[in-house]
């Protein structure tokens, strides 16, 4: 059933010309080189240290990894993560 919603919002966010991460509630995330990472709609951190990251999203658990990594910032539905970024990964 969530299947089948999130494939007509989808289509409906295409015949309207929405942004999808606002129509089917996904995360957007924008990386600066390999310095900072800008996560948007996130349901919260999981895993917090300097070499590891993992923060929760609708479509699984974002995993970030690197060296010296911080959280600059974080509100209700934003995180901005810097350091030295090796990796970004989606988990389930």
């Amino acid at each position: 059933m969530r299947k089948r919603m999130d494939e007509i919002k989808s289509s409906l966010s295409e015949i309207l010309e929405l942004p999808k991460d606002i129509v089917l509630d996904l995360p957007k995330i924008t990386m600066i080189g390999n310095l900072q990472v800008y996560i948007e709609n996130h349901k919260g951190i999981i895993e917090y240290s300097k070499q590891r990251i993992r923060i929760n999203t609708n479509i699984g658990i974002l995993r970030i990894t690197g060296k010296d990594m911080y959280i600059r910032n974080i509100v209700t539905e934003e995180v901005i993560v810097v350091g030295e970024i090796a990796e970004l990964e989606f988990q389930e």
